[in-house]
């Protein structure tokens, strides 16, 4: 990407200032369309789904059990993702957190330590050792997938010692607004790293490192935020509770030059030792909008090479995602939140909700190129923070939509492609028992069909409330012409051009048995059960040798 690319929305953008307001908001959006569109090709070079159809799998859910074996059954299953049609993997928090093996990662207290020192009670993480970690990445990137690893740098938690500092307690609802004069509180804000010592890095934090925290060992047991004196909450953050710069632990000063200069070596660090090809950026709306252009940059320059980034901003507010992906001036791409909340509602809706709409205010529709789209993760599961699962009826719906379609970088979910199963206390302090069904059938079927099938120009019939569809007519490396046709409400048929004289077209998940054939014109009428999906793939003179193909990959029944 040439730095003249960004600096034309650079220069956009510079005039918009960083007060989130409504006329910004609306305006940041016309500016990252209107660039977008403009610098498209350029643009498609850097995004995966672009260049061959890519699809990430997010691999892993929050309860996954802590018996230390995920490393070891990627080494195992990486060849099997790969064949599958998956391209790259986000892999979960892989340093030690401070719930030792129960921790997902999150609550991180020492980046630099992967599972090799004894820490926090254990010296594996909740998925293994070090060992075992860089083994999996060696056999996933041996079998052709990308590695993406989480990025978890708001916070920290577990400190190993206490410290007193002088700080002014605020409102968690205005953070902006102190409820208190300054007083000295005692935190756990000294991080020496006693079982791994200077090794990979030198740094000790303390309390200056920080700007932020939620206790005080003076008054244990009380949840109070409090701001250090002389310092400031960050700017360019959501502004949900007046400044929410701070969410969680002892929150990480990003103006401190030995902070940013740590975790830009810890970039480096991470570069040579793991190899990863991307980012997934963990709670980028509590960290000053800045920070991640200056950390991205320095890590390309140092690779040599551009990497992939995805960062999760959790907002349904459109303007907002438009405003961040304006301010990082296209380095990086947004996980498409509100796009699952249309999946939850539709879910929800039982086949009344109007699916000419399904696509409507995300980014998928307004910025496909930046757009990371998907349908469930480990937040939405149930009994999880954000619990708003998609409802299993309607998953097939949904990933199809983000699978089969030209718009966005599909990421699919460790739950849902394997199943899950788990007990939890809910909100209401009761134990719930939990399955989230397998939908890896449905979705190898969707996989095959993307990485064969999806290409080319595309055609949209959002046309009726209920039913709904499109067409992908192919290109010259994939010649073959795809149907998708699908309904939250009763069955039903759609004429769709799919520019292929007298073909012959199957429905790949074999929901619909008899087959469709086109007419002169290249139109043909594709159906579809109710509350179903039906991927119609094109077989022509080469009904044998697809049929054949799908029944050694499982897809189908022999003698389908």
């Amino acid at each position: 990407m040439s730095n003249n690319t960004f600096q034309q929305l650079r220069e956009r953008f510079k005039s918009l200032g960083t007060q989130l307001s409504k006329e910004i908001l609306e305006e940041a959006k016309r500016s990252v369309i209107d660039w977008l569109n403009q610098n498209a090709a350029e643009l498609s070079h850097n995004n995966p789904s672009t260049e061959y159809n890519g699809v990430f799998m997010q691999y892993f859910h929050w309860y996954l059990p802590p018996d230390g074996t995920l490393w070891k059954t990627l080494q195992q299953d990486a060849g099997a993702i790969a064949k599958a049609g998956f391209t790259a993997l986000w892999l979960p928090p892989a340093y030690k957190a401070n719930g030792g093996i129960y921790d997902v990662g999150y609550g991180v207290y020492d980046l630099f330590d992967l599972g090799e020192f004894d820490q926090k009670g254990t010296v594996r993480t909740k998925y293994g050792t070090k060992d075992e970690y860089l083994t999996a990445v060696k056999a996933a990137k041996e079998a052709g997938l990308q590695i993406y690893a989480d990025v978890v740098f708001n916070h920290k938690m577990g400190g190993d010692a206490e410290e007193e500092v002088e700080a002014v307690p605020v409102d968690s609802d205005n953070r902006l607004a102190a409820v208190g004069g300054v007083e000295k509180i005692k935190v756990w804000t000294q991080f020496d790293f006693p079982g791994r010592g200077d090794k990979y890095s030198s740094m000790k934090w303390r309390w200056w490192h920080f700007d932020s925290v939620d206790h005080n060992m003076y008054q244990p047991g009380r949840y109070q935020i409090y701001r250090f004196k002389d310092k400031n909450f960050q700017d360019k953050v959501e502004l949900a509770h007046g400044n929410y710069d701070y969410l969680m632990g002892c929150d990480l000063d990003m103006t401190h030059p030995e902070v940013r200069g740590e975790l830009k070596y810890w970039g480096e660090w991470t570069l040579d030792t793991i190899g990863v090809d991307g980012f997934r950026l963990d709670a980028i709306k509590h960290i000053h909008g800045d920070f991640f252009n200056d950390w991205l940059d320095h890590l390309e320059a140092y690779a040599k090479r551009s990497l992939f980034a995805v960062g999760e901003y959790w907002t349904k507010d459109l303007g907002t995602l438009h405003w961040y992906l304006a301010n990082t001036e296209g380095r990086l791409s947004l996980f498409d939140v509100p796009l699952h909340y249309n999946f939850y509602e539709a879910s929800k809706a039982g086949g009344y909700y109007d699916m000419r709409k399904i696509l409507d205010n995300t980014l998928m529709q307004q910025v496909p190129l930046l757009a990371a789209t998907f349908v469930d993760n480990h937040d939405t599961q149930p009994l999880q923070a954000l619990e708003s699962p998609v409802e299993n009826w309607f998953k097939p719906l949904a990933y199809a939509l983000i699978l089969l379609r030209a718009e966005g970088y599909p990421c699919v979910f460790y739950a849902d492609y394997y199943g899950a199963h788990y007990k939890d206390k809910g909100r209401d302090g009761s134990e719930y028992e939990i399955w989230m069904d397998c939908h890896k059938d449905i979705l190898d079927k969707l996989l095959f069909a993307r990485k064969h099938f999806a290409y080319g120009e595309q055609y949209t019939y959002f046309d009726h409330e209920d039913v709904i569809g499109w067409t992908r007519l192919g290109n010259e490396a994939h010649p073959r012409a795809l149907a998708v046709i699908m309904s939250d409400g009763p069955s039903g048929s759609k004429w769709m051009e799919v520019g292929k004289p007298n073909a012959v077209f199957y429905d790949i998940t074999e929901h619909v048995k008899e087959p469709v054939q086109t007419n002169a014109d290249g139109w043909g009428e594709f159906r579809c059960n109710g509350g179903s999906v039906s991927v119609w793939v094109q077989a022509d003179s080469l009904v044998d040798k697809v049929s054949t193909l799908l029944a050694n990959l499982g897809l189908i029944s022999s003698g389908s």
